[in-house]
């Protein structure tokens, strides 16, 4: 279950931006987080204080995240990870109330070597369930740590650690942004996702927004839509990273000759909500001058509507527990108050009835 105990003062004022709940002082903001320093699970002093907050703040329904499925994507506290280890970064997303970890790399640069099964020791002991991980899809090097190079180390090594999950960040751009390109990609992936499920395994691929863009061949399709076609909905899965995906938005929603080509995000999920297990929770200030519309800010400072995304999804029958949600932030001004404000803003929100 989630676990949340770190007070954060600035929480009242950044809900009252975002008129989410309305949450006006700190002690409302504390009784919402938890006031335990330790890493234990929320007590039953500590659960009173939050269900009198909720009644406080006007609280009308249950809690928009699921229980058990807030995680984050280690590359956020890459910084971290490098000078101080994994076991204090794990300690305190434990603090924070993080479920779920997803890997960027199983060093990081982190101080010290470490093993897979160490990693993984190291994780379930703090109470983190290690549920994915991004590596590459190709590169021009044989012996490249990449699905392309080396597919059966990539699954040896998900294995070994537990994953469900392994994917790639990389674009399906290999062969060129034209129809035939991505289709081609797609049989690749087909042939990764074949082989992780046949590991009990899912694959997935995480979007930025140039998958939104149109092919060069035919400028009136979108490159999303050849990938969600060409792939096969049991074999390969998708990682939508919200940001990104309102940043294609912001630049895809015009086709090349000037056509309208509006989308939503959000359709693509409720269309097919088996296809993705995993989303990046990733927050943006709206800034029309900025190349990809919005400027990136941690998950609650920012005007990307947490609240009616995730209860969208949620709320489709059976869809609850299907899903994972991993903050992320790409240059957080800093890492631990990034994980800290981010879960803290999640845990708070609740459905409207």
């Amino acid at each position: 279950m989630s676990r949340i105990n770190q007070t954060d003062p600035e929480l009242a004022h950044r809900l009252t931006r975002r008129g989410m709940l309305g949450v006006a002082a700190g002690a409302t903001a504390a009784a919402l987080l938890g006031a335990a320093a330790s890493p234990a699970t929320a007590s039953p002093a500590t659960a009173s204080a939050a269900t009198a907050a909720d009644a406080s703040t006007g609280g009308r329904g249950r809690p928009v995240l699921p229980p058990g499925r807030l995680g984050i994507q280690l590359y956020s506290l890459r910084d971290k990870v490098s000078t101080l280890g994994f076991a204090p970064v794990f300690a305190e997303l434990e603090k924070y109330g993080y479920d779920e970890v997803e890997f960027a790399g199983y060093t990081q640069g982190s101080a010290g070597p470490i093993t897979l099964a160490q990693l993984r020791r190291l994780a379930r002991n703090h109470g983190l369930n290690p549920i994915g991980s991004h590596v590459g899809y190709y590169a021009a090097d044989p012996n490249a740590y990449t699905f392309a190079q080396n597919l059966t180390q990539v699954l040896d090594d998900a294995e070994a650690l537990g994953l469900k999950h392994i994917g790639t960040a990389s674009g399906p751009g290999r062969y060129g942004n034209t129809v035939d390109g991505w289709k081609r990609a797609a049989e690749e992936f087909n042939t990764y996702g074949a082989a992780a499920k046949a590991r009990g395994m899912k694959f997935y691929q995480h979007n930025h927004s140039d998958e939104f863009g149109f092919a060069t061949d035919n400028p009136k399709v979108r490159l999303y839509d050849v990938l969600l076609a060409e792939t096969d909905p049991r074999l390969v899965y998708l990682e939508m990273d919200i940001f990104w995906a309102y940043a294609g938005q912001f630049r895809f929603s015009t086709r090349p000759d000037g056509s309208p080509a509006p989308f939503e995000p959000l359709d693509y999920v409720l269309k097919q909500p088996h296809r993705y297990p995993l989303f990046h929770v990733k927050d943006g200030v709206s800034d029309p001058a900025n190349e990809f519309g919005y400027r990136m800010v941690d998950v609650g400072d920012g005007d990307i509507d947490y609240q009616k995304f995730i209860s969208a999804v949620t709320r489709l029958r059976g869809e609850r527990l299907a899903h994972h949600w991993q903050t992320e932030h790409d240059q957080p001004t800093e890492s631990f108050t990034f994980a800290r404000r981010s879960s803290a803003y999640l845990h708070s929100l609740r459905e409207e009835c």
